[in-house]
């Protein structure tokens, strides 16, 4: 990049890690990970209990949902993906006093977009629930609690996208375990306020709303005395002319499509759950928070390890290595995504009903939400594996070609909605057509992003693939034998109570 010093001769060479290294770092955000998506699943537990499914928890499900569709574009997705080969390539080229430059500049931009866009939604919190629920539109107490939760959780995208900033700057110096816990701490307010102060508000939705910007508050000022150790604590200047920065925002620009690709597909059920019957939004909501355990746990996890990888590779030209990287990420994705899969397709009601079944939560609720489960399931591996190969193309700074696969997967997921969803809306199960089209949109937007890699010539499956497949598929048969024959001698969840429940999942 002209913008760039030229290194200084004595700087070291760029540092390669060794598929050893990239294990420890993904077992290191992994758990980590897994913390908070465990936690995570305690909430939505609570959940279940406080709101039950419909009715107010459809409305805070629409809430919270509106920001953390937009902080994945800018806090994990678009932004992360664009800033992060930039960087690299700053630290790469310029040192830190570039590098640090870089970050003041960045955080003035965006931290005045994220403002300004915070207080948009903020005035415009009726537009986007018509957006984003005009099913509920005519149902006027639940639309005006919808607006009402809008205008409290919007400006947890602005805390969070910054928090985001904040983390892909400490994962570019690998410090992954800080940015990975940060979620933690929505997760423990959010069940702080459904148990301890929810009774104080006229709907325990309003609660939650206000504990999830709390948190944003927290999570970001969690993250400041480590930049502060790099010594890269940002003092935002405003400099739309900054070369660093105009790379970021070119880059950017067709990231913040091809990134949410899954997101603007889960995002859609959403929108057309609104129009489907009370229950719908939340039964979504459920099967989703699911399979979002193993996808963040897993998933996001390598995706966070080899995108500076993969970017330093990138600015060095190192083909080979490159490519090993991405073989060794999918092979992981191989290994994890197909018994997660085949085991919550398998153990889908077991799992609800331990899980779920409690307070305002109903049997009907968990018997719909189990059919759009099995659903979401089918299209894990290919969740999983969208995570791993975007970050091959944006490492090269390549923009375009995953806006091109997205708008594929987008246009495969809507023609197949009618097919889906109107025969199984007649059935009233009309929201697992929704789960369903989406899954199979990801296998579309996978094998496309997967045969662009190829034909880029930036990634060369390992020789020994198919014994790999082999051994992967002989266990996962095996696992399948086991499961069905345990589940052939229990039955009756619904009669069992909790601690029963618990005790046989723990032997499935």
């Amino acid at each position: 990049m002209s913008d760039l010093p030229d290194p200084s001769p004595e700087q070291p060479a760029p540092k390669t890690a060794k598929p050893k290294s990239l294990l420890r770092s993904s077992l290191l955000t992994g758990s980590m990970t897994m913390t908070s998506r465990v936690l995570g699943l305690v909430r939505d537990i609570v959940l279940a209990s406080v709101l039950g499914a419909g009715g107010a928890m459809d409305a805070f499900a629409i809430a919270q949902k509106i920001p953390n569709f937009f902080r994945r574009l800018f806090a994990e997705g678009a932004f992360s993906q664009a800033f992060i080969p930039v960087l690299a390539e700053y630290k790469e080229k310029g040192g830190r006093d570039a590098v640090k430059e870089l970050v003041d500049k960045v955080a003035g931009c965006l931290g005045s977009i994220l403002l300004l866009f915070t207080l948009l939604g903020i005035a415009g919190a009726a537009g986007f629930a018509y957006l984003f629920a005009w099913g509920y539109a005519d149902e006027p107490e639940k639309f005006s609690l919808l607006i009402e939760l809008i205008r409290i959780t919007f400006p947890y995208l602005m805390l969070i996208s910054l928090t985001g900033f904040a983390g892909a700057i400490l994962n570019s110096y690998d410090r992954f375990a800080i940015p990975a816990v940060t979620p933690v701490f929505l997760n423990i307010f959010m069940i702080a306020a459904a148990l301890l102060v929810a009774d104080f508000f006229p709907n325990p939705a309003y609660a939650l709303a206000w504990s999830i910007l709390v948190a944003g508050i927290f999570s970001l000022l969690f993250q400041l005395p480590f930049l502060q150790q790099l010594h890269l604590l940002p003092s935002p200047k405003l400099d739309w002319s900054h070369p660093g920065v105009k790379r970021i925002l070119v880059l950017m620009t067709p990231a913040l499509f091809g990134v949410s690709v899954s997101q603007l597909n889960l995002l859609l059920d959403s929108i057309i759950a609104t129009m489907l019957g009370d229950g719908a939004v939340s039964w979504l909501f459920y099967s989703d928070r699911l399979v979002e355990l193993p996808l963040g746990v897993f998933g996001v996890a390598i995706a966070t390890v080899i995108m500076p990888g993969l970017s330093r590779l990138s600015a060095a030209q190192s083909t080979q290595k490159f490519s090993d990287m991405l073989d060794w990420a999918i092979r992981f994705v191989v290994l994890i995504a197909l018994p997660a899969t085949l085991a919550l397709i398998i153990l889908a009601k077991p799992i609800l009903f331990t899980l779920f079944y409690h307070g305002e939560m109903k049997l009907h609720d968990i018997t719909m939400s189990t059919y759009s489960l099995k659903a979401y399931a089918l299209g894990l591996f290919a969740f999983m594996l969208i995570k791993v190969l975007v970050p091959g193309f944006f490492a090269r700074q390549d923009m375009k070609t995953p806006v091109r696969t997205g708008i594929v997967a987008i246009l495969a997921n809507i023609l197949m909605k009618p097919l889906a969803v109107i025969p199984l809306a007649m059935l009233g199960l009309g929201h697992v057509g929704l789960a369903f089209t989406t899954a199979m949109a990801a296998y579309v937007n996978a094998f496309l992003l997967y045969r662009g890699l190829r034909k880029a010539g930036v990634y060369t499956p390992a020789s020994d693939w198919s014994k790999i497949w082999l051994r992967y598929g002989a266990a996962n048969l095996a696992m399948v034998a086991v499961l069905l024959g345990i589940l052939q001698f229990w039955s009756g969840w619904a009669e069992w109570h909790l601690l029963e429940r618990v005790v046989r999942r723990r032997f499935d």
